[in-house]
Order: C-alpha cells, then sequence, then structure tokens
C-alpha cells in the first residue's frame, strides 16, 4: 500500500443534490451522511448555508451527528455567506469552510462583471474573514481549467498566504482533458511558490464523460484531495463517481501508486442509499455498483468465471460490498436466520423493526419461494422510513379491465383512525391516485412515474418511484413504494409523497 493517501471529498449533500429532482429532506441528508462516514470519506461536504434555512439546519444537525469525517459549507466570498457557513458547521468535530469565485474571463467578465483586480481581492478578503472562524479554509478558484494560468498562479498564492489550506482547481464545466488537466497541476505546482503551504484539490464535472479520467490524471500530477458524488450524480451529466476512482486508485495502485481512506466493503451500500433517496437509478452497466458489473453472459466469460475467477473479473464483487451468494431465505427460514442474513448485509435493526421486517418476508416468501438479498434490502429499506408516516395503507381493492371503468376503494390509518373512499380513474393507478387525495384532501400534480423490478423473478418486489408537485407548498417530492403487487406498489409511492408534502403544511 502506498504512504500517500489522497484524500476524498464528497460533495453528493452538495453537488449532487443539485442534479434535477435530486432535493432531500433533513432526515435523508442524514442517512447519507451517517453512511459517508462509515463509508470513510474525508471530507463531507454537507451543503450551501446560504442557500436556504433547510440546506442551513442540514448542514448544522450533520454537523452535530458526524464525528469521524471533516463536516464543510460552501460559501460565496461574501461575508453573510461566511457567517451562515460557519455558524452551520460550528458544532463540527472537524470543520472546513469551503469559498469560491470564478476566475475564467468568460466568468470574470460576463458573469461576474468584475476586474480582475477585483477578484482576487474578494478572494483573499473572504480567505481572511473565513479563516478568522475556522482554521481551515478551502478556496475554490471555479472554472479553473478555462482560466488563464498565470492568473490563477496569482490567485492560488494570494490565497494561500491569506490562510487557505486547500486549493482548489475545478474543472466546473467538463471541459478539460486528462492531459491538459494534468500538465494545470504540474503549471500549478512548479509556478507558485507557497504551493507547499497547502493542499491541491481538483473537482471534474463529467460534460465530456471524462471527470474520472481527469480525476486520476490530476493524481499522477500529484494532486492531494479529490472532490467527488457518489453514482458521479451532480448538475448535467454529474461529478467525477467516487466509487470509480476508489476502485480504479484500489486495483491499479501499480500505476497511481497512492491510496485512500475509504472502507470499499460500504461502496454499495452507499449507492443503493443516494440511489434511493434521490430517485436516480443507477444504469445497469454502471462500473462498480451496475447491475451488469458483475454478471458474465457470454458462454465463454462464463466458462472462463468458473474456471478462474480473475478471467474476466479484475475485483471481488465482496470488495465494494456485494454479497456473491444471492439466494438466501424461503419460506421455512426462521427470524433468526433472517435476522443474522440482515447482520450479515450490514443492518442494524431493532428488535421492533426486525419483527415488522420478519411478518413481511414472510408474505413475500409464501409469494416468492425464494428471497434473495435484493428483495432484503428492498424490505429493508421500504421499512426504514425518512420522514414520519402520517398515513398508512389498511386495505387496497382495485376493479379494472377493458370494459369497466377502473375504481379504487382504499382504506387509510392515521393515529389509529380509520379512513376510508373510493374514487373512479383513467387506469387504476389513476382512480388509486384520485381516491387517496380523497382521503387526505391533499391534490398533487404526477410529474414522473416509474415501475420496475427489483429482482429478475416473475414473482419480484416491484418498486414505484414518482415525483409528484404540490402547489400549495410549492414543491416537487419524491415518493417510493415496494410490494409484489405494482398496484400496491404505486399507491405507497404516491401516499409516501403525500406524508411528505403534509411535513409542511
Amino acid at each position: 500500500m502506498s504512504s500517500r493517501i489522497v484524500k476524498i471529498f464528497d460533495t453528493t449533500l452538495r453537488d449532487g443534490e443539485q442534479s434535477p429532482g435530486a432535493s432531500l429532506n433533513i432526515e435523508e441528508k442524514i442517512a447519507i451522511a451517517k453512511q459517508l462516514e462509515k463509508l470513510g470519506v474525508d471530507v463531507i461536504e454537507a451543503g450551501f448555508a446560504a442557500a436556504s434555512p433547510g440546506d442551513f439546519e442540514a448542514i448544522n444537525t450533520i454537523a452535530k451527528t458526524i464525528k469521524n469525517s471533516t463536516i464543510a459549507s460552501l460559501s460565496r466570498t461574501v461575508k453573510p455567506d461566511i457567517e451562515k457557513a460557519l455558524e452551520a458547521i460550528k458544532p463540527a468535530s472537524r470543520k472546513r469552510l469551503h469559498t469560491f469565485i470564478a476566475t475564467s474571463p468568460i466568468h470574470v467578465e460576463k458573469k461576474l462583471k468584475m476586474s480582475y483586480e477585483a477578484v482576487l481581492e474578494a478572494a483573499v478578503e473572504a480567505v481572511k474573514y473565513a479563516r478568522n472562524g475556522c482554521e481551515e479554509v478551502e478556496f475554490s478558484a471555479e472554472d479553473a481549467t478555462r482560466s488563464d494560468w498565470d492568473y490563477l498562479c496569482k490567485v492560488v498564492e494570494s490565497v494561500i498566504n491569506a490562510g487557505a489550506s486547500v486549493v482548489n482547481l475545478p474543472d466546473t464545466v467538463g471541459y478539460t482533458t486528462p492531459v491538459e488537466y494534468a500538465d494545470l497541476i504540474k503549471y500549478i505546482k512548479n509556478n507558485v511558490p507557497n504551493i507547499d503551504k497547502a493542499e491541491i484539490s481538483v473537482h471534474c464535472h463529467n460534460d465530456l464523460g471524462m471527470a474520472v479520467a481527469n480525476s486520476l490524471s490530476a493524481v499522477l500530477a500529484g494532486a492531494d484531495q479529490i472532490e467527488c458524488t457518489i453514482n458521479g450524480i451532480g448538475e448535467r451529466a454529474g461529478n467525477a463517481s467516487l466509487e470509480e476512482i476508489v476502485m480504479a486508485i484500489k486495483i491499479r495502485n501499480d500505476i497511481y501508486k497512492v491510496s485512500t481512506n475509504i472502507n470499499t466493503k460500504e461502496i454499495y451500500r452507499a449507492s443503493r442509499l443516494v440511489s434511493k433517496l434521490t430517485g436516480i437509478d443507477i444504469q445497469r452497466n454502471k462500473a462498480i455498483v451496475g447491475k451488469n458489473a458483475f454478471a458474465h453472459e457470454a458462454g465463454i466469460h462464463q466458462d472462463g468465471v468458473i474456471k478462474e475467477k480473475s478471467t474476466y473479473e479484475i475485483m471481488k464483487p465482496e470488495d465494494v460490498g456485494i454479497d456473491s451468494s444471492s439466494l438466501v431465505l424461503g419460506k421455512h427460514s426462521g427470524k433468526h436466520g433472517l435476522e443474522k442474513r440482515l447482520i450479515e448485509l450490514g443492518y442494524q435493526l431493532t428488535k421492533e423493526q426486525i419483527e415488522d421486517i420478519f411478518e413481511k418476508f414472510k408474505v413475500l416468501a409464501d409469494k416468492k419461494k425464494e428471497v434473495y438479498d435484493e428483495d432484503l434490502h428492498a424490505l429493508v429499506e421500504d421499512k426504514i422510513k425518512f420522514s414520519p408516516s402520517l398515513y398508512e395503507i389498511v386495505s387496497l381493492q382495485v376493479s379494472s379491465g377493458t370494459n369497466i371503468t377502473p375504481t379504487a376503494t382504499i382504506k387509510l390509518s392515521k393515529n389509529g383512525e380509520i379512513f376510508e373512499d373510493a374514487a373512479l380513474g383513467d387506469g387504476p393507478v389513476d382512480a388509486v391516485y384520485k381516491a387517496l387525495e380523497r382521503i387526505t384532501f391533499v391534490k398533487g400534480q404526477l410529474k414522473f412515474y416509474e415501475i420496475k423490478s427489483i429482482t429478475e423473478s416473475r414473482e419480484a418486489l416491484g418498486e414505484a418511484i414518482v415525483k409528484v408537485y404540490f402547489a400549495n407548498i410549492d414543491k416537487n417530492i419524491l415518493g417510493r413504494g415496494v410490494a409484489t403487487d405494482v398496484i400496491e406498489a404505486s399507491a405507497k409511492a404516491y401516499l409516501d409523497a403525500i406524508n411528505k408534502a403534509l411535513m409542511y403544511i
């Protein structure tokens, strides 16, 4: 193992949340932060404190909760932003203030409409001001890869003199190439006289599909920190993917000759959690965490893997937290067997949660006969809620066919009280959603609907994902539901969105 450690700065909760439709509530952000801590990331960028009261509260709560990772908040180079960020991260055991301003001609002249001298002054003053409230200050030169290199050197030297201990050179719009980016890092190292007093960080976007390659080329050039996100989520085409960077460094240590502090066995859990809470699917052929990442269909490949796994697998599924055995339990399995398997899958559950999951497991096992790890993950994730379940489904009955108007009759419970109503619709799902709205008095506009199979069999669990716009709170809210019946899963998903909406009313 190499003696040089490259820090992993995770910005899933800040830059990643800027993916269209990926808005998270505080409970969801805390859940992701806890998983990032288990994963071993060095820095968690928890948000942009000045962006909204919700962002501030989330950062502040995460700062109180997380002990083993540095907690960072982003801020512009203006005092009110910096003050908000400093206040938000104040409870953290280890904290960092991350301030930024653009340095490229197109941003300075067209967006900021400032002089280059004014940008330099703003950067220096911001770092000095932040340094008074936080020992660890990171400065980012937004759009660094399209900046004049000599001007960039001047800015970097000045902010380091002002107290920045980390300087970030982002490829903000995914414009650079691996060779060019490595040359930029080397140029900075060779032309900034005080560069030894700060760590060099890199932050790459994936507009040309080179975010991971650019980040890794920067490591070869001497970068000390990589900023990335789980599953590569982020604005436009996304950010550099944490799991791809970490595993590339691990598998090709002969090339990169560095290591990270990441516990790779937590990668799959982190990937699933972020996908679930943001509603952003992981493509099947996604490197490291996609469903096909360790699948072999071609006969020659299967033959090779049977004889020697390394013929077609350069890493083990277990290395990233994917158990190689899929089929685990059946309808004759007992509670202890289920509990043991859940512990092996990394879950720490209360006795009450295990009891509830066991009941759902028995029902599922009767329907499916064979229960896979993916089913268990789905059962647990469906049970662990990140917002209160104000309403719960007691029963659901739907009538639908080619020559009848679809009708849904639903019974819900809330605080022990039972509510029941029915509705007609253009289809069975539409009827269900109208009945739910009649009972809860919460009306939404369906913006996105997806139903998919969690496992491959005919009796597989179906997962429904919806995005619903609620005009009375002016928010798009994500809802999820899991069941073997796709109509039931759809009902659970819409009700999940309604329950979350009710938190704002």
